[in-house]
């Protein structure tokens, strides 16, 4: 079984929301960041539109608020159609709505309707690492939010624990189960073996391997392991004593599996064997096979070339 180790959930993907330009770098790959602290700064025009078109909206509004204002105090007077507040009173929830979906834009694209000029600062969203940095100064980079596929700038997160995910054959997969427990080694401390428990075992299969993700914690205190590793992962499945032979002790016989039992000895000594079917755990794996039904404990049967004896038997 093969597997890698990947960032835990406590990993972050920092992508830019905004389409602009990079003018700084304010982490480095290793660096230990708080949650908030700034990772880059980027320059944004459609942030700086955003902004604008807040205060826009904002002027806009506190014109109909004036205008909404002059109207009742005119209609109080008899001095105006009831119908013109109306309208005024229309075109302040109008121009609230619009304040409204500005601000929200703005939000989106993680900018501050303050803030001056066109610049967003991307800041890390958990406490960590910075595990990689995939861009440098003077680079343009697509917003999350323009409808391409955004450019994963920064890779922030805590290794301390890391998910294990592995591909179970199909044929292990009822051994397989939740707690089972895992022994795990990786290429680059092949004498270093991890402990840890399944936690989940996916309900699907791949249908181009026929394999099912399981996946499990590891502590990793010292970072050893880093995300995209490859390791070899053993299953602790659950131990049952049974009558077992050698795979190579079965022989099959048409649609019948066969074993050669020693029965006793001829007039000169020689070995007699008899022909016994057999039923066998087909679903097994390793050198030894369950028997279930056919031989009895203590019995000797032909372990190599018992194809040779089809024809004798």
């Amino acid at each position: 079984m093969t597997a890698w180790a990947s960032g835990s959930r406590l990993v972050a993907h920092v992508v830019a929301p905004v389409a602009g330009r990079v003018v700084r770098i304010l982490a480095e790959p290793g660096a230990r960041v708080r949650a908030g602290a700034p990772l880059a700064v980027l320059d944004a025009p459609d942030l700086g539109g955003a902004i604008a078109d807040v205060r826009k909206a904002e002027a806009d509004l506190t014109a109909a608020k004036h205008e909404l204002r002059r109207q009742r105090e005119l209609v109080e007077a008899q001095a105006a159609a009831r119908r013109d507040l109306e309208q005024a009173e229309d075109n302040e929830r109008k121009a609230q709505a619009e304040v409204d979906r500005a601000r929200a834009r703005v939000r989106l694209l993680h900018g501050d309707g303050a803030t001056q000029g066109e610049q967003l600062t991307l800041r890390s969203p958990v406490a960590g690492e910075v595990i990689a940095r995939n861009v440098n100064p003077g680079a343009d980079v697509q917003g999350q939010y323009a409808g391409g596929t955004p450019q994963e700038l920064f890779t922030v997160g805590s290794l301390d624990r890391v998910w294990l995910t592995a591909d179970v054959y199909e044929l292990d997969l009822g051994r397989v189960h939740p707690g089972a427990a895992l022994s795990i080694t990786v290429p680059a401390f092949p004498h270093r073996v991890w402990e840890a428990r399944v936690e989940w075992v996916s309900g699907a299969l791949d249908p181009q391997t026929r394999t099912a993700r399981l996946r499990a914690t590891i502590e990793n205190g010292d970072h050893s392991l880093r995300p995209e590793m490859y390791a070899q992962v053993k299953v602790q499945t659950d131990q049952k004593r049974a009558l077992a032979v050698p795979r190579s002790a079965v022989v099959r016989a048409g649609e019948e599996l066969v074993t050669f039992v020693q029965v006793g000895h001829t007039e000169n000594g020689l070995a007699r064997f008899a022909r016994r079917p057999v039923r066998i755990d087909e679903d097994a794996t390793g050198e030894l096979v369950p028997v279930l039904a056919g031989l009895n404990r203590g019995e000797l049967v032909v372990v190599a070339g018992g194809i040779q004896l089809l024809g004798l038997l």
